[in-house]
Parts: structure tokens; C-alpha cells; sequence
């Protein structure tokens, strides 16, 4: 697998470049889900958003992506207020789900050209990309065939194409490889690096962490709804007060240390 070379931190200061900046973002439902946070992701950058079971990862993209309203806060998408310009954010993102909502009765490319369709994509340059991108992770055999009777593995290669045919800057991913097998995981993988490489911004959660570790430039952990820590794996390690130490460790170490605060009693 082709691995990205990671980047030096630098600031988390709005700025033109951002391609992701959230302020005081709150979701509330029996408890909070999200609760205050801030978070900034630079154009061009490969970032990964750690935390455990509950902790708002989801909750937190699907805001970003404009499929939940937040009860409080600011999303920015490249200086877009997404809050306040819903489509114009929407033109630019791209949502990939670990459970895609694709429709069965069509094939991949009847699906794409659809997709297509509704971004206003001409049709003769639609269908280049489509089969550019069906090429890419290995579905032009399947091209004719209903979705139907795809594997899970297939359905999540057809949504990312779906995703990608009208060339989004931001690409934003939940647990993109759940399910996969080990080449379709590589497929999903090589296509979301080069996709960085191009200049675009991924953002992605995972419960894989050597993924994480490998793919991602910087790394924030999310924890009951806030964030705890981020930045490369050495200022994770740092943040941790440990060295020399596995991406799994340092992560256990910082959710477990929040949980314990957490718990404690209050004086």
C-alpha cells in the first residue's frame, strides 16, 4: 500500500486555507452526543477522528456533511457557513457512510449517472468519470449489473464512486473499510490517498488505528462528545506522556484518562 508522508503540525487558527473549521459545535439528544466542539482540518490534509463507541464521531460528520442540524455552534467548509449555506457546502463535500444507501435496481453506472444528474454533470463527461472511477476500484466487470446482488464490499466501492463522480475538495468518511475484505480495503484506500495527493481534504473515522496510523497526517481523539487531543502520532504520544509507544496504546491511554476524570467523584 502507498503511504502518504506525514506533515509537520502547525497551527489550528482559522485561516483561508482550513477546509474544516468547527466552533462550539452541540448536539443534545438524552445527553449530549457532541458537546462544545471545536475542530480544524486544513485543505490538503489526511485526518483521522479517533474515539470510542459514543464518543460523537458520527454524530459530529453527519453535522459537517449537512445531514443533522446541530442544536448549537459554526461549521465552516473552505470559508462556506455551512449552517447558513446548506448547498453550496453540500457542492463541495462528499458523505461515505459504513452502512451506503445505494438503489439496488440500478447497475453502477445507472447509478452514477444518476448521481451525476442531480450535480448537473453533463452526461458525456459523467459517464468518463464514472468509468474512470468504476476502473480504479475494480467494478467495470460489474458495471452492468444490478446493485442487488453486491456484496457489502461492492456496495461501499459503488457509494464512493457515487461520492466522488462531481470532484469534491472535502471527502468525508465513516468507518469506510467496515466489512471490506483485505484487497477491497486497499482498493478503498490507495483511491483515498491519491484523492489527498491530488489536493483534496479527507477526513475519516475508523476503529482500525494501524489505518489510521499509516494513513493520517494528524489525528484527533473524541471523547463523551469533546475533543481530548490531536496532532501527529509523536504530539499524541507526547499528550499521552508516552514514547516510543503504538497508536493503540496512546489512544487508550488519553480516552481512559478521560473516562477516569469523568468518574471521579466531584469535591
Amino acid at each position: 500500500m502507498q503511504v502518504r508522508d506525514k506533515a509537520a503540525n502547525g497551527g489550528t487558527s482559522l485561516v483561508q486555507s482550513d477546509a474544516l473549521a468547527v466552533r462550539g459545535l452541540r448536539k443534545v439528544y438524552q445527553r449530549p452526543a457532541v458537546d462544545g466542539l471545536d475542530l480544524t482540518v486544513r485543505a490538503g490534509e489526511f485526518y483521522a477522528l479517533l474515539g470510542p463507541n459514543g464518543a460523537g464521531k458520527t454524530t459530529t460528520l453527519r453535522m459537517v456533511s449537512g445531514l443533522l442540524r446541530p442544536d448549537a455552534g459554526a461549521i465552516s467548509i473552505f470559508g462556506i457557513d455551512a449552517l447558513k449555506q446548506p448547498t453550496a457546502a453540500k457542492q463541495i463535500t462528499a458523505w461515505v457512510s459504513d452502512e451506503p444507501m445505494i438503489y439496488d435496481k440500478l447497475t453502477p453506472l445507472e447509478y452514477l449517472a444518476f448521481v451525476a444528474g442531480l450535480w448537473s454533470i453533463a452526461p458525456d463527461a459523467a459517464e468518463k468519470t464514472a468509468r474512470e472511477l468504476l476502473g480504479w476500484l475494480e467494478l467495470m466487470p460489474n458495471a452492468d449489473e444490478r446493485c442487488e446482488g453486491f456484496s457489502k464490499g461492492m456496495r461501499q466501492k459503488v457509494a464512493l464512486a457515487g461520492a466522488l463522480v462531481h470532484d469534491p475538495r472535502l471527502i468525508i468518511l465513516d468507518e469506510p473499510l467496515t466489512g471490506l475484505d483485505a484487497h477491497a480495503a486497499r482498493l478503498v484506500k490507495d483511491v483515498l490517498l491519491e484523492r489527498a495527493r491530488q489536493g483534496c481534504t479527507v477526513i475519516m473515522t475508523t476503529h482500525i488505528l494501524e489505518v489510521a496510523e499509516r494513513m493520517a497526517e494528524r489525528i484527533g481523539v473524541i471523547s463523551q462528545g469533546k475533543l481530548i487531543a490531536e496532532g501527529t502520532l509523536d504530539e499524541l504520544r507526547s499528550h499521552a506522556g508516552s514514547g516510543g509507544t503504538s497508536l493503540e496504546e496512546v489512544f487508550l491511554t488519553l480516552v481512559g484518562s478521560t473516562q477516569r476524570r469523568h468518574d471521579d467523584p466531584q469535591p
